[in-house]
């Protein structure tokens, strides 16, 4: 990436001695560009929280190296990384008020009061603090001390912001206002930063790129709309996602100009092979057995179909969500009407075949995404 402002080089976290502790970061490699907004997504024990503490500089990197703003920081101290970090457990200083925790870094580097004031002033108002700037850390509640904690690191001058789960306290609908807040302050100010989050909407909402890990790999980097509509492999695929994509293992047979993919309990799909490219055939060609995946909002109720029956139905207020027993599991589509079905209806669902993701049956690899290769 031509403005690299943070590279990651084939770092390993073990906890524990090397090759014989947990193994929680992989030879994970990743360039951040400067004014980029970046998010580690994933489950708990994924590696996205040992990430971001190796670069915070509070644990060590056990191999590989880091580098930020052109400098090699993976041995130097949190002090001199210059960079500003929100941790998950706010980390406030308990002698200290809202606004002098808030303050703390800018009087550290001398400022002038009256920018501190309003510095600390444009912080409380986007993240909604004002009316407690002068109560104590004990007195205010786990979403206010997490906005507290928030504001102190975004209020500082520093190369990297690291942001841990930044508003996993917040009730959904301040939490749907910041996000939109905070981007804009971040992006308006030129600032680059990373979050920690196990929260795909929070992910997509905030961030330029997101780094989807699992098993302490990294398994996907990318823009939010590619990681959803080109999955690196069956683990992004299934990961990300709301309602998760529906999967299914394939055999693969073709003949008479057709494709044919046999799923469990006797349901095939068939298809003329023009409904795939060229590209995507070579690609399945010998292969016995294939994994299917696709996205409940591009499963469709037809006239003719596939035979499936409902399993449950629901009504979310703007969307119904039918789960239906299919192909000896269940297979959930989305439809934005609202459908009055009920356990046992009879339905016929359409698959479209430039809607499916392939992916390798041994090692779940993305194969192709509608007619084109992964």
């Amino acid at each position: 990436m031509s403005d690299t402002i943070l590279s990651l080089s084939k770092v390993d976290k073990f906890y524990g001695a090397i090759g014989h502790g947990v193994h929680a970061v992989k030879d994970l490699s990743m360039d951040i560009a400067r004014g980029e907004i970046v998010a580690l997504l994933g489950s708990s024990g994924c590696g996205k929280t040992s990430t971001l503490r190796m670069i915070a500089g509070f644990e060590e990197v056990s191999r590989g190296a880091i580098s930020l703003a052109g400098r090699a920081i993976h041995q130097l101290p949190p002090v001199k990384r210059n960079v500003a970090m929100a941790f998950e457990g706010y980390s406030l200083y308990p002698p200290l008020n809202v606004r002098e925790n808030i303050a703390f870094a800018l009087k550290s580097a001398r400022l002038p009061q009256a920018e501190v004031d309003r510095r600390v002033g444009e912080v409380a108002e986007l993240l909604e603090i004002t009316g407690i700037l002068e109560r104590m850390p004990n007195s205010i509640s786990g979403g206010q001390q997490q906005r507290a904690s928030l504001g102190r690191a975004l209020i500082r001058n520093a190369d990297l912001h690291l942001l841990d789960e930044p508003m996993g306290q917040l009730e959904p609908q301040l939490r749907a206002v910041l996000r939109g807040r905070i981007k804009h302050f971040i992006k308006e100010r030129g600032l680059t930063a990373i979050l920690v989050t196990h929260d795909q909407t929070e992910a997509n909402a905030l961030a330029d790129r997101i780094a989807v890990m699992e098993g302490g790999v990294l398994q996907q980097f990318a823009a939010p709309d590619v990681i959803k509509e080109q999955p690196s492999n069956l683990f992004t695929g299934t990961f990300v996602g709301e309602p998760p994509m529906n999967v299914f293992e394939a055999k693969l047979s073709k003949g008479d100009g057709r494709i044919r993919l046999k799923l469990s309990a006797g349901v095939a799909l068939d298809f003329e092979d023009s409904a795939f490219s060229d590209a995507v055939r070579v690609a399945i060609a010998g292969r016995d057995k294939i994994v299917i995946g696709i996205r409940p909002y591009s499963v469709r109720r037809a006239q003719k179909g596939v035979a499936a029956k409902v399993a449950v139905s629901q009504w979310l207020g703007d969307q119904t969500h039918i789960a239906a027993d299919f192909a000896g599991g269940l297979i959930v589509l989305v439809e934005h009407d609202r459908a009055r079905l009920k356990p046992g209806d009879p339905i016929s669902v359409d698959i479209d075949p430039s809607s499916l993701h392939i992916f390798d049956a041994s090692n779940g690899k993305a194969i192709a995404h509608g007619r084109e290769l992964a």
